[in-house]
């Protein structure tokens, strides 16, 4: 029974361990006054929410985003205060992917008059942007919170301002920070811009009017206004905004990029490492070689170094069977096939009704001659081209080696001589028996 006790006191002590620590008090009775002040301000509402416990996981992906932050400095938010809003902020960036392609981000500063302390297109680094924030001074008097509404809607929602068109779906967010009661109206104004496409979320602090967080906030309320005790805290809301504005990532969720996998929105597109072109199917990767003339010079001199290159297995597009000829090729058939019109394809070929096949051009109907396919009486025989002879095999040629016979003396010109002078002889001697046979005739009919 004591060993039961005793673990059922061991586990106690973990659970207000960790109470501590997720609501940043050291002891019981502190967590007991927080309550307390919790029921104070929220009354009895049915959908009062506590302070969101601090997470400790991992940053995640955000979607893109079009994000205000609107940010209450009026006198009642105390300089130090002013400064956890900022730190705030500066978290909040820390846990977005802030870019041209991705999160862009705007300040709205208000009191009784309102100021854009940057729009959404002026940074795009978290550096530049964090140290826009830290130069931020609060405005003093008033808390017109409805004026900084309409201006956030009016001037920093555009497209001049940095906001992205309508047609690429990025979602448009509103974060407003306030500790007071609005001093104009918050109603009309912040159904307008929820109308316009703008998603609102409501952070009051210490004395915020819930009535007013709920009027500015979107639907559903439970997700989209939140309270904390004190600016002290305010810094717990930003694992909460991190897993609310956390979008999956469609290259974690599954891609099949070949490569590598980039997100766009709810969507991917694949590329390819340094060195290897796209494919036609947007997935796939094939190795880039760049061709320099040298390259097709030494391809060339390769190809001529190699006698029997056989052009077909370089690539063709026959149908059926490539013959190799030098360096091209043709087509052919099997037997019982035509080659088409496009010296490529076949067509399956019969003989007369009879059977009698001697009538078709056998070589027509395919032949496995390397040259030339002469038919002859229902069948074939193979000849070469001019330089070559046909082998053993009565298929394939063999080039003949044309030998040059130099004279060791260049007489060319000698040598021409004579041949004219035989060929002159010859012609002479020609004309002399034609003539001797005219004379023959004429004595025979006399």
């Amino acid at each position: 029974m004591k060993s039961c006790f005793g673990v059922l006191l061991y586990c106690l002590s973990f659970f207000q361990v960790d109470i501590s620590e997720s609501y940043n008090v050291k002891d019981a009775s502190q967590i007991l006054a927080q309550s307390n002040a919790q029921r104070r301000n929220f009354g009895n509402l049915p959908n009062a929410r506590l302070p969101p416990r601090t997470s400790n996981s991992s940053h995640c992906r955000s979607r893109p985003l079009d994000l205000v932050f609107i940010i209450d400095s009026s006198r009642s938010v105390r300089p130090g205060e002013f400064e956890k809003v900022k730190i705030f902020l500066s978290d909040m960036v820390d846990t977005l992917d802030i870019g041209p392609d991705a999160t862009h981000v705007a300040v709205v500063n208000y009191a009784s008059t309102v100021k854009i302390e940057f729009f959404l297109k002026d940074h795009f680094r978290k550096e530049n942007m964090k140290q826009a924030i830290s130069l931020i001074e609060p405005l003093a008097a008033g808390t017109m919170t409805g004026l900084a509404i309409k201006k956030a809607m009016e001037e920093t929602f555009t497209e001049q301002s940095g906001a992205r068109p309508k047609s690429k779906s990025i979602s448009k967010v509103a974060i407003i920070v306030t500790d007071g009661r609005p001093q104009d109206q918050v109603g009309e104004v912040s159904a307008a811009a929820r109308a316009s496409g703008i998603e609102i979320y409501a952070v009051g602090v210490d004395r915020a009017d819930i009535g007013s967080l709920r009027l500015m906030a979107s639907n559903p309320l439970d997700d989209h206004v939140f309270y904390v005790e004190t600016y002290g805290v305010i810094e717990k809301l930003t694992s909460k905004f991190r897993e609310t504005l956390c979008g999956v990532d469609p290259c974690v969720s599954g891609h099949d990029c070949d490569h590598i996998c980039i997100s766009s929105g709810s969507s991917y597109y694949c590329k390819c490492r340094k060195g290897y072109n796209l494919n036609e199917d947007k997935k796939t990767c094939s190795f880039k070689r760049i061709i320099t003339a040298h390259d097709i010079v030494h391809s060339v001199q390769h190809l001529q170094l190699i006698p029997g290159m056989d052009a077909c297995a370089l690539g063709h597009d026959c149908q059926h069977t490539c013959v190799g000829s030098g360096s091209s090729y043709y087509c052919t058939c099997p037997t019982g096939f035509v080659l088409m019109e496009d010296r490529k394809s076949c067509f399956k070929a019969s003989g007369d009704d009879d059977g009698d096949s001697s009538g078709l051009d056998q070589c027509a109907l395919g032949h496995d001659c390397e040259h030339i396919c002469i038919s002859s009486d229902g069948s074939y025989r193979c000849e070469c081209q001019e330089g070559f002879i046909l082998n053993e095999d009565k298929k394939t040629c063999l080039q003949l080696k044309a030998e040059v016979v130099q004279d060791p003396c260049h007489c060319e010109a000698r040598l021409a001589f004579q041949r004219q002078t035989q060929n002159y002889i010859q012609d002479l001697n020609a004309k002399h028996i034609l003539s001797f046979q005219k004379v023959e005739q004429m004595m025979a009919h006399k």
